[in-house]
């Protein structure tokens, strides 16, 4: 039976002359049972004067509804539903445990035990007989509990909605471009109980699962963006303890570009950079098998920050190289790279896992088609930068 039905149906077994006898007394009894919840709940003994009149209608709308119930008299029991509904979300809203309701409840049913005992002898009530109100005041008890527990969770569903909604609003204002005003940022953030950090980086996302978003575990204090067509996160304090391994958690479900930190107005440029990195990790330029730290690859997102530009440079720069075979051109270009790198033939060799013979060998080849390249330092980088490109897969090669 639904908790409406079972709100509408009539309290059985009940005798009307006892819920007649009630009625006297529901003011009493009203204020017997405020007191002693004041008296016995923490939560409940310094409340405002508003509220205090919420607690009074909750209670007398209780005690009017068991009586009408018991007497059979058609009083609309909807309304009673609604009311505990109501009290319940004021107690999600107030942020009260729902325990202290229960425990308010519970004193409501004692006391009116009590009352039942006092006037079970004036009724001349069987022991049976008090059984089974007693066993209805406790079944009616537990239906305007279970309104309340619904209502409760309806607020909480609809507060942490409306929370989930502010968070997403202040990633929004955070790494906006041009950077939102710091004032608007604040207010936000202190609508959400987001503490503004010193730094913040930016970490882009996408799912390894095809068309499944799988909603990382994260800290409170970390906004997340999941509905965005570019999944991201705005991690404050991203130097700070445990955030390493926090991130680096997330590369099993997803792939992780992880922006520099920066100071708050920056946070639109270290997002900028993070779904650069993402969008190469995709490409198979960065490795994407775990967490990618964009300050380990500035050089590389520079370098393809105008592939056009690289392409022109690398069939200028790259031109004594066309007359090679394939393998050649490859192996050649290599060792080159490495040299300028170190600019130790030794170490060329170690890090290429060839012979130091084999290197000077094709050092000496380079220097025969490059040596115009090798003069000057100008030179030198932009031969560097044409070879890293073509390196990390960008195509180079000259026509």
């Amino acid at each position: 039976m639904s908790l409406a039905r079972a709100v509408e149906q009539p309290l059985a077994d009940i005798p009307r002359e006892f819920a007649d006898a009630l009625r006297p007394y529901l003011r009493d009894m009203a204020e017997e049972m405020i007191g002693e919840i004041q008296a016995s709940v923490p939560e409940y003994s310094r409340q405002s004067d508003a509220y205090a009149r919420i607690v009074r209608h909750a209670v007398e709308e209780a005690l009017t509804g068991f009586v009408n119930r018991a007497g059979d008299r058609g009083a609309s029991r909807s309304r009673l539903l609604e009311v505990y509904r109501a009290v319940g979300g004021g107690e999600a809203a107030e942020g009260r445990a729902l325990d202290s309701l229960q425990s308010a409840l519970r004193i409501c049913a004692r006391v009116a035990w009590r009352r039942l005992a006092e006037e079970s002898e004036r009724l001349d009530l069987s022991r049976q007989r008090m059984c089974e109100i007693g066993e209805a005041i406790l079944v009616y008890l537990d239906e305007i509990a279970a309104a309340a527990a619904e209502g409760y969770a309806e607020a909480q569903a609809r507060v942490a909605g409306e929370l989930e909604l502010r968070r997403r609003r202040l990633l929004d204002l955070l790494v906006a471009d041009p950077p939102a005003d710091p004032r608007a940022v604040a207010d936000l953030a202190r609508s959400v109980r987001w503490t503004v950090p010193r730094t913040v980086a930016c970490v882009a996302l996408a799912s390894r699962v095809q068309d499944e978003l799988l909603r990382p575990s994260l800290p409170p204090d970390v906004l997340v963006d999941l509905g965005r067509p570019d999944p991201c996160l705005v991690v404050p304090d991203p130097d700070g303890p445990g955030r390493r391994g926090l991130l680096d958690a997330l590369a099993t479900d997803w792939i992780v570009a992880i922006g520099p930190a920066v100071g708050l107005g920056g946070a639109a440029v270290s997002l900028r950079l993070a779904r650069d990195a993402l969008a190469l990790a995709c490409r198979g330029v960065l490795d994407g098998s775990r967490s990618i730290r964009v300050a380990n690859h500035l050089a590389t997102l520079m370098i393809f920050q105008d592939e056009a530009l690289i392409q022109i440079m690398g069939r200028t720069r790259l031109a004594p190289l066309r007359g090679l075979r394939p393998a050649q051109r490859d192996r050649l270009a290599e060792t080159l790279l490495a040299w300028l790198q170190s600019g130790n033939a030794t170490e060329v060799a170690a890090r290429l896992h060839i012979h130091p013979q084999t290197v000077r060998y094709r050092l000496r080849q380079a220097t025969e088609l490059f040596a115009d390249q090798l003069s000057t330092p100008g030179d030198r980088f932009e031969l560097e930068v044409v070879l890293r490109a073509r390196a990390a897969g960008l195509h180079t090669a000259p026509e």
